[in-house]
């Protein structure tokens, strides 16, 4: 029987936890910084908190982290990976992957998402519903593409950068690391780092907006 640990009983993690059961994990057993007073997520246990899974976290057949914030989900990630758990990868069946694009340790295609030829993530990036990601696209270290985001070829994003919901970005562009793509944008400039577009075309709002719609999704992923 297998059994996966996920890290993060909030909303991305419910829906983390539903892949895996279609892809033929037997059991679920949840982990969060809320337990003991979060006992369960839905009908899924929650079992302990961060440091019970880096205690247990070899005992189990594979490992996954469903943090909403990117840099702390990329930190768990290496925290588990260097403790020997096995993290996985998540590819729900309705994905649909080429078998030449590459996967990072730790990331995530939920129902609907896309990613063509020669693509390649870095770990614990999430691919979300119904989006897609072009041809000899590189999505570094904790990228989230929100559902229906549509990514075209030759695209390089870079660490920790936030993609919103129906945002479109043209092929050859370059987001920066820690940008964050206003949902419904449409990106025809390259984005420097840091720094949040909105708009068709998009152009940038700051570098501290940036910062405070990272932390409102990363909160309200956890809820």
């Amino acid at each position: 029987m297998r059994t996966l640990a996920i890290l993060g009983a909030g909303g991305h993690g419910k829906v983390v936890a539903d892949c895996a059961e279609l892809i033929r994990w037997d059991k679920i057993h949840f982990y969060d910084d809320a337990w003991p007073e979060k006992a369960k997520d839905e009908h899924w246990p929650v079992l302990g908190n961060t440091q019970g899974l880096l205690e247990r976290a070899r005992q189990y057949a594979g490992v996954f982290v469903a943090i909403g914030d990117g840099r702390r989900r990329c930190e768990r990630i290496d925290e588990l990976h260097h403790q020997g758990a096995h993290v996985v990868t998540l590819l729900h069946p309705r994905a649909a992957v080429s078998r030449y694009a590459v996967l990072g340790m730790g990331s995530v295609m939920v129902a609907g998402a896309v990613i063509n030829a020669f693509a390649r993530t870095e770990r614990g990036c999430v691919i979300n519903t119904a989006a897609t990601v072009g041809h000899d696209c590189t999505l570094g270290i904790g990228v989230h593409v929100a559902p229906g985001a549509n990514i075209a070829g030759n695209v390089v994003i870079e660490d920790h950068a936030w993609i919103g919901i129906g945002a479109r970005i043209i092929q050859g562009i370059q987001v920066g690391a820690g940008a964050v793509i206003g949902a419904g944008a449409t990106v025809i400039d390259h984005v420097p780092a840091g720094v949040t577009v909105v708009g068709t075309p998009a152009r940038p709002v700051g570098r501290k907006t940036a910062q405070r719609s990272i932390s409102h999704w990363a909160v309200s992923a956890r809820n």
